[in-house]
């Protein structure tokens, strides 16, 4: 489950803190801009373990499946790309378009993993019947709580993106400006 520390200092902890998304309209543009980075940075570690958590689901589901069929469609790992593939294509594939790489893949694969307890989704075949429901529940229970997560995050990523988009509506900033400042952004990091 994905707890949220009030005053904590992990990312997710200051975006979602109500204060992030307070006073939006007297930032400096680089500021709000700076929040927008961070969260969807957030959104994004996300959003890769909601599709971990997605991929683990299905193997395990296979696996329930393949029992049900008396073990006649062979083994989870012999069908693991096609059960794979299929979750590309399906729900993990109809988010916002992600532009970031995930800042911290490892820990969120681990995190996962930690849900079936000992026993890693390598061994899903020697799973009793009730180890197999029980671990399929947690995952579940787990992508649920990160969904909601991500949904929130997205909340502020939008109010943020309101906020900037409306500057410029309002003629308060301009792509000149904004063009000139990634020019110094490069020529610093040169």
């Amino acid at each position: 489950m994905i707890e949220v520390r009030p005053g904590g200092r992990r990312r997710i902890d200051r975006v979602l803190d109500p204060e992030y998304v307070r006073g939006l309209d007297e930032l400096t543009l680089n500021t709000l801009r700076a929040r927008r980075d961070e969260a969807a940075q957030e959104e994004t570690d996300l959003s890769y373990l909601r599709r971990v958590l997605h991929a683990r689901i299905d193997i395990v589901r296979a696996e329930q499946q393949r029992r049900s069929s008396g073990g006649l469609s062979g083994s989870v790992v012999d069908q693991l790309a096609s059960i794979l593939a299929d979750n590309a294509l399906g729900p993990a594939a109809l988010g916002r378009l992600q532009q970031l790489e995930p800042s911290r893949a490892g820990d969120y694969r681990r995190q996962a993993e930690a849900l079936a307890g000992d026993s890693g989704l390598t061994d899903v075949t020697e799973l009793t019947d009730e180890k197999l429901a029980g671990t399929l529940a947690d995952y579940i229970r787990a992508e649920e709580s990160v969904s909601a997560r991500r949904r929130e995050v997205q909340v502020v990523v939008d109010a943020i993106n309101g906020e900037i988009a409306g500057r410029y509506a309002e003629g308060l900033a301009s792509v000149d400006e904004l063009l000139a400042s990634e020019r110094g952004k490069r020529e610093d990091a040169s």
